[in-house]
């Protein structure tokens, strides 16, 4: 049990002197912009599909479950578009792309930077002179704090859309009546999903390098790694978002 605890809070203490040395790196400026690029590139425009799809149905389904639960009680589809804006802006459009986003772009870093690990790459950055927290996390970090938001707001966008065609076709409700309950949404609300977003991303980029830096075993140890990053973002976000949310809700943020 205590060998247990020394490992989990030295993994702890490793984790957080990465993240120090990371956000010091990119508040001196030490930024390589063509790799910083390059991570904007992968996990941003290669994931728009998905944040799209996902918030799609998402909005769909949440138009659908809202607008036949208020039918069987009122006879009537009441407040769909409420339900839908709010759900995706403050709650399902920042987690749901997240989580999304991990599976795809922070699994596929975790395996990438330990695949540098067990090859020794990494070795060979320290003896060519080349911090790897700068070449390696700092652009990172940057690309997905950079690149999220945006593939929030359009899986938000996508979801409000995916609800109308349920509310329009399915629910029978006028464009006018969804549209004015989308537009009761201020940029407080937007503000508040947005925000937890940024610190989502940080979540999985940290997650991700960590994992990918501590990476041991050959080809069983990259997927371990990766699993573990994976299944760690993903919880880490669903605890964040509750005190997140409990936070910015008793700040009169959403």
């Amino acid at each position: 049990m205590n060998k247990y605890l020394e490992k989990t809070f030295g993994e702890i203490g490793d984790a957080t002197e990465l993240f120090y040395k990371t956000l010091h790196a990119i508040i001196r400026g030490h930024i390589n912009w063509k790799n910083t690029i390059d991570q904007m590139l992968f996990i941003g425009v290669n994931s728009v599909f998905l944040a799209i799809l996902c918030g799609f149905f998402t909005g769909m389904v949440l138009a659908l479950q809202t607008g036949e639960t208020f039918r069987s009680v009122f006879n009537e589809p009441l407040y769909v578009g409420l339900a839908v804006g709010y759900s995706m802006v403050l709650e399902l459009g920042p987690v749901l792309t997240s989580i999304v986003v991990t599976g795809r772009a922070g699994a596929a870093m975790t395996a990438e930077i330990g695949t540098m690990k067990v090859t020794e790459q990494i070795d060979a950055l320290y003896t060519l002179g080349t911090e790897p927290v700068e070449y390696i996390c700092v652009p990172r970090f940057i690309a997905f704090m950079a690149v999220l938001p945006f593939l929030v707001v359009f899986s938000n966008c996508a979801g409000i859309f995916g609800g109308l065609i349920v509310g329009l076709y399915k629910l029978s409700i006028p464009f006018s009546k969804y549209w004015e309950e989308i537009k009761q949404m201020g940029l407080s609300d937007l503000f508040h999903g947005l925000l937890k977003t940024l610190v989502f991303a940080l979540i999985i980029a940290w997650i991700s390098c960590y994992n990918g830096l501590v990476t041991e075993g050959g080809a069983e140890g990259v997927g371990k790694a990766t699993t573990r990053a994976v299944v760690t973002a993903m919880v880490l976000i669903l605890t964040t978002d509750f005190f997140m949310s409990s936070l910015l809700i008793s700040m009169g943020i959403g």
